[in-house]
């Protein structure tokens, strides 16, 4: 069990950080960037110039055979769900922190800055399960809830399932939110399921990750282990070959992942543990405004 004082230090310490630069940098970012998001369906009507493409309702259009789109409506208050990767895998971080502290870090700005905007905040944190769930609700008590779980939150299991992730979220939200999945992507194929949820909620990709998963340095002969199946493996990094395998690996898994969110749709943005994310969200905010 973790130490409950040096938890509640945490806390403190990322309520007082992650509370200010909401307040005072994310406010108005957040606030352009998924004003809207929360839509319900009001008509159809025929397409005007400067309409947004996104928009037409193609089974309308090809029956009318002229461009439609759907007008919506937005709700009074939107609904931000945060899916959080909490497999053994966020243990890892080699330079300022762990990925998992960076990644409770990030949440809890969103979560702040959807509060400020009147939204109500939930959370699903998975690993290959659904470890728990936390139901949308508003306030600043149910906000450091949020982040005393992500930081205090021991996984029954070490191992990933993001398509089990995305399927919860379609089933357990009814309603449309807007949904940031929080992870380092190290998972089985879940495209098909990432599409499913981008329909139903409009779905954003953080991906957090290590320089150390990029590059090994050339160190000799060392010992790493396998966080998600404690499998341990020798691997001699003056090797140059191994060096740049173990970077092609990397690279081919990354342009894997944007296939899959550019084909499904989902805006992405790949933030590193020795990275200012502030500057990163900031830059997927205003992509998005």
């Amino acid at each position: 069990m973790k130490d409950t004082n040096e938890i509640l230090k945490k806390v403190r310490k990322i309520e007082i950080k992650t509370r200010g630069l909401s307040r005072n940098i994310f406010a108005g970012e957040y606030h352009t960037a998924f004003k809207g998001r929360g839509m319900t369906f009001s008509e159809v009507r025929e397409y005007q110039y400067g309409d947004d493409i996104r928009n037409i309702d193609w089974n309308v259009t090809a029956r009318f055979n002229k461009p439609y789109i759907k007008v919506f409506e937005e709700e009074r208050e939107m609904t931000m769900m945060l899916v959080v990767d909490v497999s053994a895998s966020g243990e890892f971080g080699t330079v300022n922190q762990i990925k998992r502290d960076m990644l409770a870090e990030i949440a809890a700005t969103i979560a702040f800055s959807a509060i400020q905007n009147n939204d109500k905040i939930g959370v699903i944190l998975f690993s290959d399960r659904i470890e728990k769930f936390i139901p949308p609700q508003k306030g600043k008590k149910h906000v450091l809830y949020i982040i005393r779980e992500l930081l205090g939150f021991e996984p029954v299991s070490k191992k990933t399932d993001i398509q089990g992730a995305l399927q919860y979220l379609t089933n357990a939200i009814k309603k449309r939110c807007t949904a940031f999945i929080i992870s380092d992507f190290i998972s089985s194929d879940f495209s098909k399921s990432l599409v499913i949820a981008n329909r139903k909620h409009d779905m954003v990709a953080l991906q957090i990750y290590d320089k150390r998963e990029i590059e090994l340095p050339s160190v000799g002969l060392i010992k790493v282990k396998d966080a998600e199946s404690d499998q341990d493996m020798w691997i001699d990094t003056s090797d140059k070959k191994i060096r740049n395998a173990y970077q092609k690996y990397w690279l081919d898994r990354q342009e894997t992942l944007k296939q899959t969110f550019n084909q499904s749709g989902v805006d992405t943005i790949s933030i590193a543990t020795d990275e200012d994310y502030v500057k990163a969200l900031m830059k997927l905010f205003r992509h998005r405004a």
